[in-house]
This record gives C-alpha cells, structure tokens and sequence, in this order.
C-alpha cells in the first residue's frame, strides 16, 4: 500500500516531498549570461586578450548548462503520467550530471590554455579586460549569489558555473592589474590554473552525487539504520526487511519495505501502525513511503536489505 500525504499530528511537516525550481530565475539568468557573452567577446577582441576569449568560451558553456538546467525545471513542472508515474523529476539530474561533466571537460580545456600561455606569454590591452570581465563578475554574482540557497542538485550546478565564471572574471580583472604595473604576463595562466582546479573540485562533488541517484544508492543524509530502526520501534511492528531508500530527484526522498505484523490483527489496527510509521519517517526527510505488510509466515529473506535471489512461485 502506498501513502504519499499530508497529516496533522498537531504540527505542520509542511510540504516534503515539493519543492519550487526557479524556472523564472533561471529564464533571468539566461538572457543575462547571454549579454555577458556578447560584451566578452567584443571586449576580447578589441583588446587582443585571450584570457577574455577564454572566459567567453566559459560563458558559452554557461549558456548551454543554464538552457540545459532551465529546460530540466520546466520538464519536472509536467504531471506524471502512465509511461513516467514518478513524473519528469530526473531530467533535472541528468542535466546536472551532463553540467558536471562539462565543468570537467572545461577545466581540462583551461589547463592545456595555461600550459601553451606558459610557454608564449601575451601582450595584451588591460583597459578593455577590466571593462569586460567587471560587467561578467558583476552580473555573474548577482545570479549565483541570488540563487545559492536552493537546494535542487540541477540549479546548484548551474549556480557553480555563475561562481566559476564570477571567479574567472575576477582572475581576469586581477591579471589585468598585474599586467598594466608590472608586465608579468605569466600571471595570466598562474590564475586560470587556480580557477580551474576550482570548477573542477564543485564539479567532482556535483557528478559523484547524480550518479548516487542514479543508482538508487542512499540518499545523502539520510541514515539506513536510523531508519530501520525507527520502523522497528514503532509499536506493534515485529520485523522489518526488503528495505529500500532512495532518490526521485535531490530533496524527493522515497522508500519502501515490507514489515511484519500480527497476522490476526484487524486491517484498521494496521493502518494505525502505518500512519505511525510514515509519520516518523517524513521527520527523517522521506515523504514517498510504500509498505508492505506481511504476517510472520509470509517467506522472506532475514536481512533488512533486499534478497538478491527473487522468491520463485511453485505451483
């Protein structure tokens, strides 16, 4: 039987299992970038600076993972259905995963750039550098400060894209003043290696965590014992096996386990106990909740996870 509601036990749990994705913001975000990307791009080749050329090829990427992360929030906004019943929740992780990957592929792109700018340092014009990169490290702190607290995994990628590109913008600016006192121009490929080692750190935890969901694994902060064994200490559940946790999207979490109870117990006594049990575990994150209840004769496996044998029906 599954239960996926709200209950009032004298308190509010509000709402658990719904969040709200920024689609507008994201919308925001992309035609601001997109501004960023044509005044770059102007400002790189007026001054000869490929630092800024570089950074117009990292705001191109942006463009693409916010579209990307924009078109995933509005595809979750669409209704499950019978061919998607958990609804379109995980486009948003695969574009996340596709945002991480690129975040990779980029930083290895800035680091073969430094390695040839170590080699053949460039003259370059600082004016027009700190014009530029000023008006990318404005706008992108603006949007990635502004949407930083949202807990959704796929505008947290697009987030950390706004801050690297923030960050390289300030490299920039921080180059071109070196450049215009000293004519250092290795300075240049010393800050893009910094930065991109960066992208690429935010990068790392941000695919090791899609793939996580990927795979149904645990969701982070969420306990496997914690929560078996609130479902044991629930009064009037026996055993507790087969028990899966798992992520829909980042903050969706579900669940599912059969339990044992008294076999000559009335199907209402039982729906007391399950409306006890998922009270408990929505105050541990998880709002989607499938139980199945069993007597002690049912055949089962004994472990609490799932059997890796499925049990064959003989006739």
């Amino acid at each position: 039987m599954t239960h996926d509601h709200e209950h009032d036990h004298g308190h509010d749990h509000g709402d658990v299992f719904h969040s709200h994705a920024p689609a507008s913001k994201m919308k925001t975000a992309f035609a601001l970038t997109l501004v960023i990307l044509i005044v770059e791009v102007i400002g790189g080749w007026i001054s000869h600076s490929l630092a800024l050329l570089s950074d117009a090829g990292h705001v191109l990427t942006d463009i693409a993972a916010i579209g990307l992360s924009w078109f995933a929030l509005k595809q979750a906004e669409k209704r499950s259905n019978e061919k998607m019943t958990y609804g379109y929740y995980r486009s948003g992780i695969l574009a996340a995963l596709i945002n991480g990957i690129t975040l990779i592929l980029i930083t290895v792109w800035i680091l073969w750039e430094a390695y040839d700018r170590f080699q053949k340092p460039e003259a370059v014009t600082p004016v027009w550098m700190f014009v530029s990169a000023g008006v990318g490290l404005l706008m992108n702190l603006y949007l990635g400060l502004g949407m930083r607290k949202e807990e959704d995994i796929n505008v947290k990628s697009a987030v950390l894209h706004m801050l690297g590109d923030a960050a390289a913008s300030a490299g920039v600016i921080v180059g071109g003043v070196i450049i215009l006192v000293t004519k250092w121009y290795v300075i240049d490929p010393i800050l893009s290696v910094l930065i991109a080692l960066l992208i690429a750190f935010g990068a790392w935890k941000i695919v090791r965590q899609t793939v996580v969901i990927l795979m149904e694994g645990t969701p982070k902060g969420v306990d496997f014992q914690k929560v078996v064994g609130e479902i044991r200490s629930a009064p009037g559940v026996q055993d507790v096996h087969d028990v899966h946790v798992w992520s829909i999207t980042s903050g969706k979490n579900a669940m599912s386990c059969h339990v044992v109870l008294d076999g000559d117990m009335t199907i209402r006594d039982s729906q007391k106990i399950l409306r006890d049990i998922e009270h408990r575990l929505i105050h541990m994150g998880i709002g989607h909740v499938t139980i199945q209840t069993e007597d002690a004769e049912h055949p089962h496996s004994e472990s609490e996870i799932c059997a890796t044998k499925e049990l064959v029906h003989h006739h």
